[in-house]
């Protein structure tokens, strides 16, 4: 398995101290809901403290936690692939700290600065890999048993 990446980690001294000059400090209450899906993707969270969940309605009475996320992780994709709406929902699961960034001076910048671009771009991808992976293993563990070798 892949292991996580953090998305301020990742990125470059250089790059991170010219992502983070747009970055502002926000704080979510416990419970709180942060987006719903098929909402306007357009800003973004780095997660500093606090745990928050990602959740699909399954059903109208029915909503499940499909990811948790908690510190350095990134929150929220949407914003860089059209048609820039939310594919889940999200919700403090704790009180939660985070940085937040507007969708469209990042992408500014990125148009700025090909180099940054690139490189957010990338580790977008890592992130997106790294949980889609998570997400195919955990259903493995669920379902797999139930079908006895069929995928």
């Amino acid at each position: 398995m892949t292991k996580a990446t953090r998305l301020l980690t990742a990125l470059p001294p250089p790059q991170r101290a010219r992502l983070m000059e747009l970055a502002r400090e926000v704080s979510f209450a416990e419970d709180a809901p942060i987006f719903e899906a098929g909402g306007t993707a357009d800003r973004f969270w780095v997660v500093r403290s606090g745990a928050v969940s990602l959740t699909q309605q399954v059903t109208p009475q029915r909503r499940v936690t499909v990811a948790s996320l908690g510190a350095g992780d990134l929150l929220g994709w949407s914003w860089l692939f059209p048609p820039y709406r939310w594919d889940f929902g999200a919700e403090a699961f704790s009180p939660v700290r985070a940085y937040e960034f507007e969708a469209q001076a990042v992408l500014k910048l990125c148009e700025e600065e090909p180099a940054l671009g690139m490189s957010l771009v990338r580790i977008v991808a890592e992130i997106l890999a790294h949980r889609l992976e998570m997400t195919r293993g955990r259903l493995m563990e669920q379902y797999g048993s139930h079908r006895h070798g069929a995928l």
